[in-house]
């Protein structure tokens, strides 16, 4: 039987933190969330968090914030 979504909560958790820590931002990424073919392959692998598309501004945003992060 293939694995459930129910087997990993801490991928749902990972990307409600992302998700909050954009908002804290201003940024919001729509598509943001588990990626459900990972939890219906056959294969042990890992959950992935799919971060989606987004547009330019929200792009530039993301960048901005991330260079802040480091300082620069």
């Amino acid at each position: 039987m293939p694995p459930t979504h129910d087997h990993h909560p801490d991928a749902d958790t990972c990307a409600e933190e992302l998700r909050a820590a954009l908002a804290a931002h201003g940024i919001t990424l729509p598509s943001l969330g588990v990626d459900l073919p990972t939890f219906a392959s056959r294969y042990p692998t890992r959950p992935l968090v799919s971060l989606g598309n987004c547009n330019v501004l929200t792009a530039r945003a993301l960048t901005a914030a991330l260079l802040k992060g480091v300082g620069r």
